[in-house]
């Protein structure tokens, strides 16, 4: 890595030894034809995504001490595209239950949708209104286990029901957990999702609210998920919805929450935008 003044999105050396295998290994699996190495440090280039995504600026904005836009660019495409931003994120994610003495995957998970505003530019044709919730953009939904890790996300049309969105999340846990049993959802959810979740081995219970409670409280188990979406927040490529395709905006997601794992596995301070 080039010396210059790092920034506070900078991976540290010991969150590089735990990144840097699942990319070295990608790139031994993807050999140049001629043979070139790579013109740029494969570290430069998660440092700038994580920038990127923590700031929110544009391609063409990235500091000019980072490898050009047009690099990071083509690694995170091809990185969303070969399914190594979900490997890491992953990978990470069994380590920090690890340490909280658990199994690497969750028996439980909780589901919830948040609706977002889709940025100027973004193709009308994946992007909706939310009838509900009166947002105009993208829904994204996440499961997520007790500790508020991610276990899958979807990003659809803000149009898209609760339901199709909780069927999609549905699968994707089936598909990529076989120990996922139970499925904790709000009353946004319908009869369909219940249904499907049957289909796929997943008791899916629709946490009722308490009619007598009135604004905002935190539901037992269910609050791990808004504090998920809280932590997504404080990345600003999230705030809106940026991304030409939603596979894009879910790589996002894995890109924010692998710089929080990183954090935690390695006891780092968490940046702030106070003391700007």
């Amino acid at each position: 890595m080039s010396e210059r003044k790092p920034y506070k999105t900078d991976v540290s050396d010991e969150q590089w030894m735990l990144v840097e295998p699942v990319i070295t290994a990608w790139k031994a699996a993807h050999p140049s034809v001629s043979g070139h190495q790579g013109r740029y440090a494969m570290r430069e280039i998660v440092n700038a995504l994580l920038y990127q995504g923590r700031t929110g600026c544009q391609w063409e904005l990235l500091p000019h001490d980072f490898p050009p836009p047009g690099a990071v660019k083509y690694y995170f495409y091809t990185w969303r595209d070969d399914g190594i931003d979900q490997t890491i994120h992953d990978l990470l994610r069994w380590q920090v239950r690890e340490m909280a003495r658990r199994k690497a995957d969750p028996s439980l998970v909780v589901l919830d949708t948040q609706s977002v505003h889709a940025a100027a530019g973004v193709p009308a044709e994946s992007t909706g209104r939310d009838a509900a919730k009166k947002v105009p953009g993208r829904k994204r939904g996440l499961a997520v286990d007790v500790l508020g890790l991610v276990i899958a996300v979807v990003v659809a049309a803000a149009s898209a029901h609760e339901n199709a969105v909780g069927i999609a999340l549905l699968d994707k846990v089936a598909a990529d957990t076989d120990t996922v049993e139970k499925a904790l959802v709000d009353q946004g959810f319908k009869n369909a999702v219940v249904a499907h979740g049957e289909k796929v081995g997943i008791e899916v219970e629709v946490v009722e609210r308490n009619p007598a409670q009135t604004g905002f409280v935190p539901q037992a188990k269910r609050w791990v998920v808004e504090r998920a979406y809280g932590i997504l927040m404080l990345h600003r490529r999230l705030v809106r919805d940026y991304e030409h395709l939603p596979r894009s905006s879910e790589s996002r997601v894995y890109w924010a929450m692998t710089a929080v794992i990183l954090r935690r596995l390695t006891s780092a301070t968490v940046p702030t935008w106070r003391t700007a």
